[in-house]
């Protein structure tokens, strides 16, 4: 049982369990991990350029029935550099400005940091995805309080020491120890939930993410895809980011770009084993996976 039935945010309401809700990637970046960075080798995009293909991109997104569209500035990709405050700022804050005029979308803030958040949000962003569950910025989750904003607390044990980064099919996680797999995921972010709470951020504004491909083997993302159950079982509802994610390539031995039916498949479990939302770059093709998987595991 789910402590909210639903999530409201603007005019838009999410009610949990009616169907499963599509969150669209939108990365503004030169290095990520899947290849659609929309930076990539263009660094010398004008602001206005990067808007308009921006713009033209969350188009499409909602043309294809998305619910969420999730805004980032910096990959984290094993190996990935960082990004500093002001040009990850530089980064988002013109696109999520232009999206916030001209559609009628929910907007999420891909970030870690406070203050990046705390600028995505004046400029428009409803909700804040922390990757690293307020655990890496200890000023977020009152910024997310302050603004009554929706958070997404994703688990993390990502170490640059147990990465390993082939060239066709990027970078894995290998030697990641956990005693219980799912019982240390569930426990770490009830402590995310727990910094929650006492930030004064309310249950109803908060969504798990169990962290697929985020310090977790190959194997260990299978067997986390499966049992997303277990995550739900916590009471909140649940984001699942498979989306061509290493675990997928490794398994078929595919680059990002070939990582589709691989993606489809996680896709069609996670829903199965109880997702709330879906998290995508494919977004028209996975709207059609999530409303048949809908129809057979949802059907009245």
């Amino acid at each position: 049982m789910l402590r909210s039935p639903k999530l409201t945010v603007r005019d838009h309401t999410l009610i949990w369990g009616k169907r499963t809700f599509l969150m669209g990637i939108l990365n503004i970046t030169p290095d990520s991990f899947s290849g659609d960075g929309l930076l990539g080798d263009q660094t010398d995009l004008g602001e206005s350029q990067l808007i308009d293909i921006s713009v033209d991109l969350a188009r499409a997104f909602c043309a294809a029935g998305v619910d969420i569209i999730d805004i980032g500035g910096e990959s984290t990709r094993p190996g990935s550099a960082s990004v500093g405050l002001d040009e990850e700022k530089e980064r988002v804050l013109p696109i999520i400005q232009a999206l916030s005029r001209q559609l009628d979308v929910l907007l999420s803030i891909d970030t870690y940091k406070a203050d990046v958040a705390h600028a995505a949000l004046e400029s428009g962003a409803d909700i804040v995805n922390d990757v690293w569950g307020l655990h890496a910025d200890p000023g977020l989750a009152d910024v997310v309080a302050r603004f009554k904003a929706p958070i997404i607390l994703m688990h993390n044990r990502s170490s640059w020491a147990h990465a390993e980064v082939r060239e066709r099919l990027g970078g894995r996680y290998i030697g990641i120890p956990y005693e219980d797999l799912l019982g240390d995921i569930k426990r770490e972010l009830m402590e995310s939930v727990d910094a929650a709470r006492a930030a004064g951020i309310s249950d109803e504004h908060i969504i798990l993410d169990p962290g697929v491909g985020f310090g977790k083997t190959v194997e260990q993302n299978l067997e986390l895809v499966n049992r997303v159950d277990e995550i739900r079982k916590l009471g909140f509802p649940v984001l699942l980011g498979a989306s061509r994610k290493s675990f997928i390539g490794y398994t078929l031995d595919l680059p990002p770009e070939q990582r589709l039916e691989g993606t489809a498949a996680a896709v069609t479990v996670g829903i199965v084993r109880g997702a709330d939302i879906i998290r995508v770059h494919d977004v028209a093709a996975m709207a059609r996976v999530a409303r048949m998987t809908d129809a057979i595991v949802r059907h009245p």
